[in-house]
């Protein structure tokens, strides 16, 4: 590996050319300007250039092994010694043209389905800043950077998971008037958009606090400099018994922002805004800054723990153990979620939050093997990390962007009023059954492989539970994505629908989907290649000290979950066919329709985590709001009360005699006198 040190423009433009596109726009506004053609050109135009810029920094990484470092002569910030640039080893790389490409699929994508909607102009902005924020964030070479990039991404994201701010019922998520445990389970967008900030918030203090402090001991908020002297600083937590506790802190907004356990409600709700806003957070930005902040630091902990003690690898283990045991809690209860929601985008959004649970699942395995100093095991498990990113990236935004045309021509976000899609849209069906096929992990797809890789590194761990229950979900996974397709694509609807005209996309909107849809396809059959682009990338990442492997290994246990897959979903599709009553079944049986209740509210985790922590500090709020107002009243009232009663008091008592006033100052005085003497 080469490190090439270049001037901070020249590949900074990654992420400064969607900020540049928004504060264009901006401009637009402010100037009376509202011709939506000329915003959406511009925001378009502006992430393509990123795409382009990405894409030769990868060819730069993976074909000429070069490490880019492309920061200014002079800080910024001379007291913290913080610079403007860009570092790209081989995951910034990786992680920004997926970012840039994605986005880029997904703006054109827009351009037909935001067309006159009354907040277009603000739609595309705040579009430009997202993407040029996560860009920012994945590309910064300090955590300074990193945390603007941090925070613009959640800025955003408030932005447009609210942008139909009126609150329209056809924009919400849930079911009007269903409540659970007395609350409700219906969410407006302007709720959501609240929602998903105030979670994510919770995990942004940690990391504002892990950084700020990290500062303090390493001296340095450069992320090589951290990783160089992570055995200090490790070593120096680990030796005070704070190792574990810090890291958690240090990784709780990634957690939050990648929507694992508890903070996973925050997505959920996020499907209030448009579409292609779902398909941009769950496929290319927000919850994968999540991600990749794990898989960034993740070898930095392992690398850093190995060096610096045995008490700090001990501590380390702890921390990865922790982390696994959140991820596939998410995996797990997030698939059962999604085999009985009946709305098209919040079926994807358990699925989002349940890939996201595997991604973090695969890096927290790796860390486990921190105790033998397996370097090769944390890269493998880095490579399984990213594998699945990409595979899910790629299929999981053609299905929102596929979601979002079939609420348009329905009129709904229930899938009981769609049906029968594959007899008038021929190309979009082909896209589903590409990408939903993908997500199933059926191979060949993409998906398939990233599953395994997963899956592979967590069986190595030895802990059997975590491992099964993450084989368990991946059988939810087939039967959910099955019986979605199925009921939207190949049967009669379930409910009469509202009028609509069912007919094949516009090409604008045709061709992002059909074109991820196929690529999730396409990088499949073509493994080798894929997967040895992201063996080089993994190699040539910061703290990586091993070279991983991306080949699958087909043994009896792959053969045996992968066949147990393909029939899960078949049978599934035959039963939806046939239109197999479900809901009669679950009308029969107390025990089934008690568990789909549980199932379909979420497990009541959105209820307690209401009671345990909104109300309760509502209680808190209204008893301090009691104590602030007797505080308010002795000191404003009693008080003054007491010493005007006094004062009339004693003027009726001393009638102006002046021997009474001398004989009152000499026992005050006398008083003072003993208790000065006692006091000494």
């Amino acid at each position: 590996m080469i490190t090439v040190y270049s001037n901070w423009f020249e590949w900074s433009s990654i992420w400064l050319s969607p900020f540049i596109g928004a504060g264009i726009l901006a401009l637009l506004w402010l100037l009376n300007v509202r011709n939506e053609k000329v915003y959406d050109i511009i925001s378009v135009l502006s992430i393509f250039i990123s795409s382009i810029i990405s894409s030769v920094a990868l060819y730069d990484v993976l074909i000429k092994h070069e490490i880019i470092v492309a920061e200014t002569s002079s800080y910024w910030v001379s007291l913290l010694k913080i610079k403007i640039g860009t570092y790209l080893d081989g995951l910034g790389a990786i992680m920004s043209t997926i970012v840039s490409w994605l986005s880029f699929l997904i703006a054109v994508y827009s351009i037909e389905y935001m067309k006159k909607d009354w907040g277009v102009q603000r739609y595309f902005f705040f579009i430009s800043f997202f993407v040029g924020s996560m860009l920012l964030l994945v590309t910064a070479s300090n955590m300074i950077l990193m945390f603007i990039g941090w925070e613009g991404t959640g800025l955003a994201s408030y932005a447009l998971i609210g942008h139909w701010y009126t609150d329209e019922e056809e924009y919400w998520v849930g079911v009007p008037g269903r409540k659970a445990l007395g609350l409700p389970m219906y969410f407006e967008p302007s709720t959501s958009g609240i929602r998903a900030i105030l979670f994510t918030r919770v995990g942004d203090v940690g990391f504002l606090v892990g950084f700020t402090s990290l500062f303090f001991i390493a001296n340095s908020f450069s992320i090589p400099t951290i990783a160089s002297t992570a055995g200090t600083w490790m070593g120096l937590l680990a030796s005070k018994g704070m190792l574990t506790a810090f890291l958690l802190i240090f990784t709780l907004g990634a957690l939050a922002k990648s929507a694992q356990f508890p903070f996973h409600e925050w997505l959920v709700t996020a499907m209030t805004g448009p579409t292609p806003v779902s398909a941009l957070i769950h496929a290319a930005t927000m919850v994968k800054a999540g991600v990749y902040y794990v898989l960034r630091f993740a070898p930095i902990f392992f690398v850093g723990a190995i060096a610096a003690s045995s008490l700090a690898v001990t501590q380390t283990q702890e921390y990865f153990y922790i982390v696994a045991g959140l991820a596939v809690t998410t995996v797990f209860i997030m698939a059962t979620m999604a085999i009985v929601s009946n709305e098209f985008k919040l079926i994807l959004a358990y699925s989002t939050a349940e890939y996201l649970g595997y991604m973090i699942l695969a890096v927290a395995a790796g860390g486990l093997f921190v105790v033998t100093h397996n370097y090769a095991a944390m890269a493998d498990a880095e490579l399984a990390g990213i594998a699945m990113l990409l595979a899910h990236a790629i299929f999981k935004a053609a299905l929102f962007l596929i979601a979002g045309y079939a609420l348009h021509v329905t009129d709904s976000r229930f899938i009981d009023n769609m049906g029968n899609f594959s007899k008038y849209m021929k190309i979009t069906t082909v896209s589903m059954w590409l990408a939903g096929l993908s997500l199933a992990a059926i191979p060949p797809f993409s998906g398939f492989f990233a599953k395994e890789l997963v899956l592979e590194n967590v069986a190595k761990t030895g802990y059997l539970g975590i491992y099964i229950f993450a084989v368990l979900a991946v059988f939810f996974t087939a039967a959910y994505i099955s019986r979605l397709i199925i009921r939207v694509f190949h049967s009669p609807p379930y409910q009469e629908p509202k009028e609509h005209h069912l007919h094949e996309a516009p090409v604008l909107m045709l061709a992002p989907y059909t074109i991820l849809a196929l690529a999730a396809l396409i990088l499949g059959i073509l493994w080798f290649y894929t997967g040895k682009g992201l063996e080089i990338g993994i190699f040539e990442t910061l703290g990586i000290q091993a070279s991983p492997v991306f080949n699958v290994v087909v043994d009896a246990s792959t053969i045996i979950i992968t066949t147990l897959i393909v029939i899960d979903f078949a049978i599934i599709a035959y039963l939806y066919l046939r239109r197999y009553d479900f809901m009669g079944m679950l009308d029969r049986s107390s025990v089934l329709k008690s568990l789909h209740t549980f199932l379909y509210d979420r497990w009541f985790i959105n209820s307690a985590i209401y009671y345990l922590f909104l109300y309760s500090f509502m209680g808190l709020s209204w008893l301090m709001g009691v104590i602030n107002t007797a505080i308010d009243l002795f000191y404003h009232y009693v008080i003054p009360k007491a010493g005007e009663l006094a004062s009339k008091g004693l003027r009726a008592f001393f009638r102006g005699r002046t021997d009474y006033l001398i004989a009152l100052y000499i026992i005050m005085a006398s008083i003072v006198i003993l208790i000065v003497f006692f006091g000494w």
